[in-house]
C-alpha cells in the first residue's frame, strides 16, 4: 500500500502498548492518552491501491472544476471547467463541485481509483487534525485485513464539544438527600435490610444518599467543577460520544466527487482531443462518518470497552465491564436488581433506558403471575361442583349430536367430550371475569409506574430539559435530493437551449445579450442556492409501494391462516372416514394440536420475512433523519408482525363457529368443505391451546434459541473465514489489542428488535389474557432470562454502541398505550362472545326453573330432525327408525315449531346480554383506570422536593460566584486607578454610585477609563472568573472573545 505523503501529519507508530495491565490496549503507545473511537479500513487482497503513476498512464481523463470550497487538482484545466459551465449553462453554486470524467471508447463511467479513496480518508482525517482530534495508526500498513486508526480527543477539544453539546457535569456543591422520619423511615429501613441481598455488588454505591449538583458544562466554569483528574472527568462513553459528534458533523469534500456509483449523469459533450466528457454536479459532504462508511472508504466506526470482561480481581479493580459480567450479565444473577446507573453510564441514556423499562415491566409481572395463578387453581378446585361439566360427562343423559363432517361421520354421544369440557372450566369460571378486569387495570398500572420511575430516572441522570441533538440528514437522502437537483438542472439547461436557438433562429441574439448575460452569471456565481428538500411528490411513489406492499402482506397473512383452515377441515373430514376407533376419537385433539404448530412454523417464517419487507419499505420511504427512520420502521414492523403473530388467535377468538351453519344447512368453502366448529366445551379452550403454544413457541425458538444460535453460528463462520488470518495476526500481536478484540465482535443493529419482541410478549399478556391466565407466569420466566440474555450479548457479544441521549422509550410508549386500551375492548368481546360465562348467566337468572344452573347444557342444545339432512350429507351407516333427531349446539327453534330451525327467543335475549356486558365491561374499566392513573402522580413527590431544592442551591452558587467576580473586579479598577499618575480624583458627591444589585461596574467605572477619551463607557456584562486567570491576549479580535461571558 503506498502512504501519500500528507499523511505525515498522522503519527505513525509500532506496536501500541499500555503500561497498565488492566488498560491493555486502551491506550496510544505513549500509555497516557486514551483510545476514545477507532476508525476501521479493511484491506481486500485484490484491493491494492494504485500508484498517481498508473492513474496517470490509464486512459481515463479526471477533471475537477472547483468552485472555491477546496483546491482544484493538478488535473482541472481551464478548458475542462469551460466546458462544465457551458455545458450546464450556469455557474457552479456555492456547495457545488463540476466533475469531468471521460474516456476514450468505453461508454460507462470509469469506477473510482483506489488511490481517489485513499485521497477522500486522507482529507477526513485531516479534518479531524483541525478539529482537534489526534490520530494514531499501526506503522506496518497491512496488504488485506483490518487497519485501525486510532482517535483521541484532548482535554481542549472535551471542553469545547461538551459546552456545545450542553454535557452536565457535576459540581462540587452537594447535598444529603432527606430522609424519611418516624413510621417511614424504620419501614425503609428494613425494607432495605430486606432488598441487600438482591442488590447488586457494584463499586460507590454506598453514596447514594449524597448527590452532587449538575450544570451544563461551561468552560469560563471550570472552578466549580469537581474537576480531580482531566483524565477522568468525562467518562469513556461521554469521551466516546463527543468523538462520534465531531466525526459525524464533519465534512469531506471528495466524497461526493469520487464516488459515482450515487451520482446521475447530467450531460456529455466532446472535447477538442475527442473524448467524450460526462459532467457531473457534486454538491459538497454533510454526513461525515456515516457517509464514508456507506460508501465504502471506511469499514466501520466504533468506541472501544473497557478492556477484557474476564478479568478476575478485587471489585476496586475491576472495570465497568468487568463488573457489569459478574453482577448483571450472568445467569446466576437473576434474582439481582440491575446496576441501571452503572448500564447508564457504560451504554447510555437510551439503553439504559430500555433495560430499566423491561425491569418495571418484569417485576409487575410478578403480582399479575400470582393472581392468574391462584385464577387457574380456583379453576382446579371447581372442576368437580362444575354442573355444567358434570352434566356432559354424565352418559346417562344420553345427547346425540348430530354429526361432525358429511356423510363419513356418525352420530356421537356428548359424553365422549367430557375431557375438553372439564379442562375448559379450568379456564373459562367466574374468577376469569375478575382476572380480566385485574390485568386490564394492570395494564394502567404498569404504564404509570414507568412513567414514575422514568421522571425519576431523568432527574437521576440529569435529563431534565435537555434539547433534542440536531440530526443530520441520512445519507439516501442526500442522494436522492442530488438526483432532484440534477433533474431541474438538466430541464433547465434543455429549456435555456431551446430559448437560445429560438433567438438564434429568429437573428434577436446581440453582443449585449451575450454580455447581459455573462455578467448575470458573475452576479449570481457566489449567492447559495436555496434550501431544497423532498417533497410528498417526491415521496409519492414510495408512498404508493407502502401501501400495496403493506396491503398484500396482510392478504398474504390471512391466506396462510386460510389454508391453516383448509387443512384443519380436510384433516379432520380424513381422519373421521379412518375405520380406527382410536384415530376417530382423537379427531379434535390431533387436528387442533398440529394446526397451532403449522401457525407458529409459518408465523416465525413470516416475522423475519416482515422484518426485512418493513426495512425495504422504509428505505422507499426517504426519511430525512435516523429518528424519521427508526419512527417509521418501528411503525410498519409492529403493524406487520402484529397481524402476523395475532391473526390466528383472532381468528379462533372471535370467527370459528360463527358462521358454520346448522345441520341441513351448512355452509361450504369452494362447494365442498364445511366450516369448522367449535368443540362442545366452547372456543375458549381451543383460544387458550393457540395462544399458550404459540406464546410458549415465539418466546422459546425465536426469543432464546434465535438470540442464541444465530449469534453464535455467525461467529463461528466468521471465525472459520478468518481462521488464517486471524493465526497470524495472533503470532504478530500477542497478546490481541483491544481494538482487535472489539472488531471481531458483532455490531450494534439497535434496540428495534429487543423492544418488538417484549410488546408481543405484552399483547399475548394483556390482549387474550382471560383465555390463558398463566399467560404473565410464562412470561415472566421467559423475561427473567431474557434480561440476562439481552446483558450478555451487550457486554461480550456487541460492539460498544455509541452512548445516546434519551428522555424517553420514545414511540414505544405510545404503542404500550394503545395495547392497553385494545386490551379492555378485546377481553371483554372474549368473555361474551368467546366464553359460556353470559349464557350461564342468562339461564341462572331468566329461564332455570330452579335458580341453578342444573339443566344448563340441554338448555344450550336445539333439536334436529334427521330426515331433514340434504341428499348426500346424512351417515353413510344411518340405521332409519333408530334415531329421528339429534342435537346440535345453538338456540334455534325445533323442528315441530312453526318457526322450525330460526334464532328463538333463547338467542336474542343472550346476544342483547352479551352486548349490554361489552359496554358495562369497558365503561367500568375505563373508569377504574382513569382513577388509578389519577391516584398515582406522574412525579413522585420526592423528585419534586429535590428539584426545587437543587434549583435554590444552583441559584446561591451563581449568586456567591457573581458576588466574588464583583469583588475581584472591583479591585482591580481600584489597582489600575491607584497607579494612573494624572487622574484626578472624583468628586465624592458626583459620579459614585454605590454598588447596588443591579450594578456589574464598580464606582466609577460607567464614566470612563484612562484611554478611552473621558466620555460616557457604554455598560457592559460581567467578566468571567477565568479571564483574569489566563493571559489575556491584545488583539482586538481576541479581546473581543475574551469579554465574552455566559449568563445563567
Amino acid at each position: 500500500m503506498q502512504i501519500s505523503p500528507s499523511e505525515d501529519k498522522i503519527p505513525v507508530v509500532g506496536s501500541p502498548s499500555s503500561p497498565q495491565g488492566t488498560g491493555e490496549g486502551l491506550y496510544f503507545s505513549d500509555g497516557k492518552r486514551k483510545v476514545d473511537y477507532v476508525l476501521v479500513l479493511h484491506q481486500r487482497r485484490n484491493g491494492s491501491v494504485r500508484s498517481h503513476a498508473s492513474a496517470t498512464v490509464s486512459h481515463d481523463r479526471l477533471s475537477i472544476v472547483s468552485n472555491g470550497n477546496f483546491p482544484p487538482s493538478a488535473g482541472s484545466d481551464a478548458a475542462g471547467g469551460k466546458g462544465a459551465r457551458e455545458l450546464l449553462g450556469e455557474p457552479a453554486r456555492a456547495g457545488e463541485v463540476f466533475m469531468e470524467l471521460g474516456d476514450a471508447g468505453d461508454k460507462e463511467p470509469t469506477e473510482p481509483a483506489d488511490h481517489e479513496v485513499c485521497l477522500i480518508r486522507q482529507e477526513f482525517e485531516a479534518s479531524l487534525l483541525e478539529a482537534g482530534l489526534e490520530l494514531e495508526r499501526d506503522k506496518e500498513l497491512k496488504t488485506h485485513g483490518p487497519s485501525f486508526t486510532r482517535l483521541h480527543a484532548p482535554w481542549p477539544v472535551l471542553c469545547r464539544e461538551a459546552e456545545f453539546l450542553k454535557i452536565k457535569v457535576p459540581t462540587k456543591t452537594s447535598y444529603e438527600l432527606k430522609e424519611e422520619s418516624g413510621f417511614g423511615s424504620s419501614m425503609s429501613t428494613v425494607w432495605r435490610k430486606m432488598n441487600h441481598p438482591f442488590q447488586p455488588k457494584v463499586p460507590h454505591q454506598e453514596q447514594e444518599r449524597t448527590k452532587f449538583l449538575t450544570h451544563c458544562f461551561s468552560r469560563d466554569k471550570l472552578h466549580l467543577y469537581n474537576i480531580t483528574s482531566k483524565d477522568t472527568f468525562f467518562d469513556n462513553a461521554t469521551r466516546a460520544r463527543i468523538v462520534y459528534e465531531i466525526l459525524r458533523r464533519t465534512v469531506c469534500v471528495r466524497t461526493c466527487q469520487t464516488i459515482v456509483s450515487t451520482i446521475c449523469l447530467v450531460g456529455s459533450h466532446t472535447t477538442a482531443e475527442g473524448l467524450s466528457q460526462r459532467v457531473l454536479v457534486l454538491p459538497q459532504g454533510k454526513n461525515g462518518i456515516s457517509t464514508l462508511i456507506a460508501k465504502g472508504v471506511y469499514d466501520d466506526a466504533f468506541p472501544l470497552h473497557d478492556g477484557d470482561y474476564k478479568v478476575i480481581g478485587h471489585l476496586e479493580e475491576k472495570s465497568d465491564r468487568q463488573v457489569l459480567h459478574n453482577e448483571w450479565a450472568k445467569y446466576s444473577a437473576f434474582y439481582k436488581y440491575q446496576p441501571i446507573d452503572l448500564v447508564r453510564k457504560y451504554f447510555g441514556e437510551k439503553i439504559g433506558l430500555y433495560f430499566a423499562w423491561l425491569g418495571v415491566y418484569t417485576q409487575l409481572l410478578i403480582p399479575a403471575s400470582i393472581v392468574g395463578i391462584i385464577v387457574f387453581c380456583y379453576g382446579v378446585a371447581t372442576v368437580d361442583s362444575d354442573v355444567p361439566s358434570l352434566e356432559m360427562c354424565d352418559g346417562r343423559l344420553n345427547f346425540t349430536m348430530c354429526p361432525l363432517c358429511d356423510g363419513a361421520c356418525d352420530f356421537w354421544h356428548l359424553s365422549t367430550a367430557c375431557g375438553t369440557a372439564r379442562a375448559s372450566h379450568l379456564f373459562d369460571n367466574p374468577a376469569t371475569v375478575f382476572f380480566a378486569i385485574f390485568m386490564s387495570l394492570w395494564a394502567v398500572l404498569f404504564l404509570e409506574q414507568w412513567k414514575r420511575r422514568q421522571i425519576s430516572l431523568s432527574f437521576s441522570w440529569d435529563l431534565t430539559g435537555i434539547e433534542d441533538d440536531e440530526e443530520h440528514p441520512r445519507p439516501k437522502y442526500e442522494t436522492i435530493l442530488l438526483q432532484k437537483r440534477q433533474r431541474k438542472q438538466k430541464t433547465k439547461k434543455k429549456k435555456k437551449k431551446k430559448n437560445e436557438l429560438e433567438k438564434q433562429e429568429d437573428g434577436t441574439v446581440t453582443g449585449k445579450d451575450r454580455w447581459r448575460q455573462k455578467l448575470l452569471s458573475a452576479m449570481t456565481a457566489g449567492i447559495p442556492a436555496a434550501i431544497e428538500k423532498l417533497t410528498w411528490k417526491d415521496r409519492l411513489p414510495g408512498y404508493f409501494i407502502n401501501v400495496s406492499s403493506v396491503l398484500f402482506m396482510f392478504g398474504l397473512t390471512f391466506s396462510a391462516v386460510f389454508g391453516v383452515i383448509i387443512y384443519r377441515i380436510t384433516v379432520s373430514a380424513l381422519m373421521a372416514m379412518s375405520p380406527d376407533p382410536d384415530t376417530k376419537s382423537n379427531v379434535r385433539v390431533t387436528v387442533t394440536a398440529t394446526a397451532v404448530i403449522i401457525n407458529l412454523v409459518v408465523i416465525l417464517i413470516l416475522d423475519e420475512i416482515y422484518g426485512a419487507v418493513a426495512l425495504w419499505l422504509t428505505e422507499l420511504e426517504i426519511p430525512k433523519t435516523e429518528t424519521q427512520f427508526e419512527e417509521r420502521l418501528i411503525l410498519k414492523a409492529f403493524l406487520l408482525k402484529f397481524m402476523n403473530a395475532y391473526a390466528p388467535i383472532f381468528y379462533v377468538a372471535f370467527f370459528k363457529g360463527r358462521f358454520a351453519g346448522r345441520p341441513g344447512s351448512y355452509v361450504y368453502v369452494f362447494n365442498h368443505y364445511r366450516i369448522e366448529e367449535c368443540a362442545p366445551g366452547g372456543c375458549l379452550i381451543e383460544l387458550c391451546i393457540q395462544l399458550s403454544i404459540i406464546m410458549l413457541g415465539k418466546q422459546l425458538i425465536q426469543n432464546n434459541i434465535f438470540e442464541i444460535g444465530i449469534p453464535k453460528l455467525k461467529k463461528l463462520v466468521r471465525s472459520l473465514k478468518d481462521k488464517g488470518t486471524a493465526e497470524k495476526e495472533m503470532e504478530e500481536e500477542r497478546p490481541p489489542k483491544q481494538w482487535n478484540l472489539d472488531y471481531a465482535l458483532a455490531p450494534f443493529d439497535g434496540l428495534t428488535p429487543e423492544y418488538m419482541e417484549m410488546i408481543i410478549q405484552f399483547g399475548f399478556v394483556s390482549l387474550f389474557v382471560a383465555s390463558f391466565p398463566l399467560a404473565p407466569l410464562f412470561a415472566l420466566l421467559n423475561n427473567v432470562i431474557e434480561i440476562r440474555l439481552d446483558a450478555k450479548k451487550f457486554v461480550t457479544e456487541l460492539r460498544r454502541p455509541v452512548a445516546v441521549r434519551a428522555k424517553d422509550i420514545g414511540i414505544w410508549y405510545n404503542i404500550l398505550s394503545g395495547m392497553g386500551k385494545f386490551s379492555v375492548i378485546i377481553n371483554a368481546f372474549v368473555i361474551s362472545f368467546t366464553s359460556d360465562f353470559i349464557p350461564r348467566l342468562v339461564y341462572q337468572y331468566m329461564f332455570s326453573p330452579t335458580g341453578t344452573m342444573h339443566g344448563f347444557i340441554d338448555h344450550t342444545l336445539s333439536y334436529f330432525n334427521v330426515s331433514n339432512f340434504k341428499p348426500g350429507t346424512a351417515p353413510h351407516n344411518l340405521e332409519q327408525g333408530s334415531i329421528t333427531v339429534c342435537r346440535y349446539k345453538d338456540y334455534r327453534e325445533p323442528p315441530w315449531s312453526p318457526d322450525a330451525y330460526s334464532f328463538s327467543k333463547q338467542y336474542w335475549c343472550v346476544l342483547a346480554a352479551r352486548l349490554a356486558f361489552v359496554i358495562l365491561f369497558q365503561n367500568l374499566v375505563m373508569f377504574l383506570s382513569l382513577i388509578v392513573a389519577w391516584g398515582i402522580p406522574d412525579v413522585p413527590k420526592t423528585i419534586v422536593e429535590q428539584f426545587k431544592r437543587e434549583k435554590k442551591l444552583l441559584v446561591d452558587v451563581f449568586l456567591r460566584e457573581e458576588k466574588e467576580k464583583f469583588q475581584l473586579i472591583q479591585s482591580l479598577f481600584s489597582k489600575s486607578a491607584s497607579h494612573q499618575p494624572g487622574r484626578h480624583e472624583e468628586h465624592p458627591g458626583k459620579g459614585s454610585q454605590l454598588p447596588g444589585r443591579f450594578s456589574t461596574l464598580p464606582p466609577g467605572a460607567e464614566k470612563g477609563l484612562p484611554g478611552d477619551g473621558g466620555g460616557p463607557r457604554a455598560r457592559c456584562r460581567a467578566a468571567s472568573f477565568s479571564q483574569f486567570t489566563r493571559n489575556v491576549p491584545t488583539s482586538p479580535k481576541n479581546g473581543d472573545e475574551n469579554s465574552r461571558h455566559t449568563m445563567v
